[in-house]
């Protein structure tokens, strides 16, 4: 594995760099800032101008539209967005759904959703998870029925981010209640208007509506619909996850994080001496930064096994494991670090103690940024199940 960056790798990260200063819409820059919530048009507002440039879906194949670039290119691309702290693409639809779509999906399926996923017309969200199978996937309960050309598809999905500006979802959903648990599931695309499809929010501890639940009564779907075959939609679903864990790690977003907190560190606060000088506290950051650059080299190698015809395997749930966790202990530096500023309050609320922000900026997201990251080690398959798979395809338990 090569680490350093050729001549025209570093041309590569320096037309990166100015093409994100140049392009990335300033009014983004100021939500963020002010730790607003984003609405629909704002992320399709940054995905659109990547879909222009051609840059939106760093990993897909030339054909169906990816940019070309090498393993390497890709890695400057993600360090360059979290460089530049700009706001993620939403990740159901191209980094999801997508590859699923080319790697299974027919001709038709193909030609129909790709181009439609790369513009940004159609918003996608996720239905796997149920309120009696999250970290057990493979307990889902929803059920599809076929009806001649169709299934009636009945059951219940809940943590499903964003559901409430999608047009579209991929689900899965049981289509043989006899058969063993993943041998019986198959692999849906839902058209989120269909009638019967109820989507409801829920808030988080945050104050942000992000997930919800959705309920589908009777909702008729056309097996036209239908990725690969009918009940070996697990196989979808174990290479989407696969994916999603790699992805999760979010390597360079830490990396920005922890400037983050250091920079929060060196500032003095109520007239005290910096929090960067007090001992305990900089060795929580080094070791913090010691564990990252190590599950970057992870990601590096990852990576190169990727460049050389090899999909993503157990590694990616050591991937999302380690990187989950640094995440969550990036929140709690945070949350240490601001103090009693960091008392939660909730932007949105009109009345109460918490209406108007108190201190220094960047101490106002510190407590829910906190509480929505309790989420990561759970979604994308719980840490737990993800040491289960390592013990079993690694260790051979």
């Amino acid at each position: 594995m090569d680490l350093e960056f050729s001549p025209a790798d570093i041309a590569f990260r320096e037309e990166a760099r100015a093409f994100i200063a140049a392009n990335y819409p300033a009014h983004l820059r100021a939500k963020a800032d002010e730790g607003e919530e984003l609405a629909k048009e704002d992320f399709l507002a940054w995905h659109r101008i990547l879909a222009e440039k051609g840059w939106v879906a760093p990993a897909w194949p030339t054909q169906y539209g990816g940019p070309g670039w090498t393993t390497t290119q890709r890695y400057i691309w993600s360090e360059e967005l979290a460089r530049a702290d700009t706001i993620p693409i939403m990740p159901f639809g191209i980094n999801m759904v997508g590859p699923v779509i080319y790697t299974f999906g027919t001709a038709e399926q193909k030609a129909r959703f790709l181009p439609r996923i790369l513009s940004g017309d159609d918003w996608w969200c996720q239905g796997y998870s149920e309120p009696g199978a999250g970290s057990d996937l493979a307990s889902l309960r929803t059920r599809a029925v076929r009806d001649g050309d169709h299934y009636i598809v009945n059951g219940q999905k809940t943590w499903t981010t964003l559901a409430q500006h999608a047009d579209w979802g991929f689900f899965l959903v049981r289509t043989d209640p006899d058969a063993k648990q993943q041998e019986g599931i198959s692999f849906l695309l839902i058209d989120m208007k269909t009638p019967g499809i109820t989507v409801r929010p829920i808030i988080t501890l945050g104050g942000e509506h992000e997930v919800n639940e959705v309920w589908l009564e009777d909702v008729r779907v056309p097996v036209e619909n239908r990725i690969y075959e009918e009940n070996k939609g697990w196989t979808c679903a174990k290479f989407l996850l696969a994916h999603e864990r790699t992805g999760i790690a979010g390597v360079a977003r830490s990396k920005r994080g922890v400037e983050r907190i250091k920079t929060i560190a060196r500032s003095e606060m109520d007239g005290d001496r910096p929090l960067i000088a007090n001992a305990f506290f900089k060795r929580k950051i080094a070791e913090l930064e010691m564990d990252l650059t190590a599950l970057e080299f992870t990601e590096l190698r990852t990576l190169a096994s990727e460049a050389a015809g090899r999909g993503p395997g157990p590694e990616s749930s050591l991937l999302k494991i380690k990187g989950t966790e640094i995440q969550q202990r990036l929140t709690e530096l945070a949350l240490e670090a601001v103090g009693h500023y960091g008392a939660p309050y909730f932007r949105g609320f009109p009345t109460g103690d918490n209406a108007t922000p108190i201190g220094p900026d960047y101490a106002h997201r510190a407590a829910p940024t906190y509480f929505n990251g309790r989420k990561t080690s759970i979604y994308g398959g719980s840490n737990e199940i993800q040491r289960n798979i390592i013990a079993k395809m690694v260790l051979g338990l």
